[in-house]
């Protein structure tokens, strides 16, 4: 599923292109439809469920003075739990809701960093390459900035951006709310790394979809 459009693209990298033109600093974006595939968290949250959920069973029908013999018990909480591992099997969108917060946030961290290092955006001659990632599923953003960038910007400054990115693709607007960060961005990589007279190119003008 292409999640941004032709046009879309197209903006995005004219505006990368434009910002490039104002500083030495190399700008790459890079948007994940979803950071983890979850079904092990989600199976684990699951089959927790099924235990707690089969003990209160047990309690509900003891204490109603039903009675019901202990293998049928048992069969009724199995074919419940194969079923729901089989809904999560089917359904992908049904994991993230079961997965706690902090977990989808480590996860998408975590894969932010492996694009950071596997597109080489830390390889950049001055290192001042940023990463614009957004992973979509889990409703999360940040900009991976190398460590030449990092010393001279503060992480609030970036952190206003990503909130701004965040709220943006919230509302189905992400490509407006990409242009926008690669915008901000271009401002702060332009104020402490003007152009040079020798400046290359060393990273691709285009938002990559994963």
């Amino acid at each position: 599923m292409v999640v941004l459009s032709q046009d879309e693209h197209q903006r995005i990298a004219e505006a990368i292109r434009a910002v490039e033109a104002r500083t030495s600093g190399e700008i790459h974006c890079a948007v994940c439809r979803r950071s983890d595939p979850y079904f092990l968290a989600a199976a684990f949250f699951l089959s927790s469920a099924a235990l707690v959920l089969g003990l209160v069973f047990s309690w509900v029908l003891h204490w109603l003075w039903i009675d019901i013999a202990p293998m049928e018990l048992a069969a009724i909480q199995l074919a419940a739990w194969a079923l729901g591992l089989l809904l999560l099997w089917r359904f992908p969108a049904m994991r993230i809701p079961m997965v706690p917060r902090r977990i989808c946030y480590r996860r998408a961290h975590a894969n932010a960093l492996q694009q950071f290092f596997g597109r080489n955006i830390h390889v950049t001659e001055a290192r001042t390459g940023i990463l614009i990632f957004v992973s979509l599923a889990e409703r999360y953003a940040e900009i991976v900035a190398d460590s030449g960038i990092s010393a001279k910007v503060a992480q609030k400054e970036w952190n206003d951006i990503v909130g701004a990115l965040t709220t943006g693709a919230s509302r189905h607007q992400l490509a407006d709310a990409l242009v926008e960060a690669v915008n901000r961005s271009g401002e702060l990589l332009a104020a402490h790394f003007p152009p040079g007279s020798d400046d290359k190119n060393e990273l691709p003008d285009h938002v990559v979809e994963i």
